[in-house]
């Protein structure tokens, strides 16, 4: 037990560069509270003493802000930073050295039973406001961008955003794994390609211009 909590007290000092002490670390993060209350619930839940396990699980959200049921699946050193909002689903299994930031959805899409949230890998970044809904594998490595809603299956190593969520990087060159604000936009991408193409009809309409002008010319000195 001893050795889980300075694990996850760890996770902080590695990913939060604001961390200055395991006393102000372990007393002030929310995440971190939340993180060890849903370990007790956890317990509990294993034991199919489900109505203890909700009632930790709802005291840690009314204490944190961040709600976690006790059903999911947590690895080693999940960091959350901030957390107000984050939301993890009963079915979820998540791996280890895994970064959620604030407003963090991982969660199902309707009334189905089994397996309904989403697996995430090792090492895998999800940005503020993210929503990954459903029941699939976000690969290991991989990057979700603030606000990106993930529908479908991310492959490891690879970075997703915008609504619905577009892959934009696939084994490439990885960038510094906090840095979930230096991320391509595929939108932007898209409307500098539309101002090339106007770009490129102006200039053939200047073409044209210029060729009908000096025909027009050449016509009236003729007559």
């Amino acid at each position: 037990m001893w050795q889980t909590i300075k694990s996850d007290i760890s996770a902080v000092f590695d990913n939060d560069p604001a961390a200055r002490s395991w006393f102000e670390v372990a007393f002030t993060y929310s995440g971190l509270h939340a993180i060890w209350a849903h370990r007790i619930g956890h317990w509990f839940y294993k034991r199919n003493m489900f109505t203890v396990a909700r009632i930790v699980s709802q005291w840690s959200r009314f204490m944190t802000g961040i709600e976690i049921h006790p059903g999911a699946t947590i690895g080693k050193r999940l960091f959350i930073d901030h957390g107000m909002g984050v939301v993890i689903g009963e079915t979820c299994e998540i791996g280890d050295d895994v970064i959620l930031y604030q407003g963090v959805t991982l969660g199902g899409t309707g009334k189905e039973k089994g397996k309904r949230h989403p697996t995430i890998g090792n090492n895998v970044v999800v940005g503020s406001g993210a929503k990954i809904l459903g029941s699939f594998l976000v690969g290991e490595n991989s990057r979700i961008g603030s606000n990106a809603v993930v529908i479908r299956e991310v492959p490891s190593n690879s970075t997703v955003v915008t609504m619905p969520a577009k892959l934009v990087k696939r084994d490439g060159i990885r960038v510094n794994r906090l840095d979930h604000g230096n991320l391509p936009d595929p939108i932007v991408d898209i409307f500098q390609e539309m101002q090339q193409q106007i770009n490129e009809l102006r200039r053939q309409l200047e073409q044209e211009r210029v060729k009908n002008g000096g025909a027009r010319e050449h016509d009236a000195q003729n007559v």
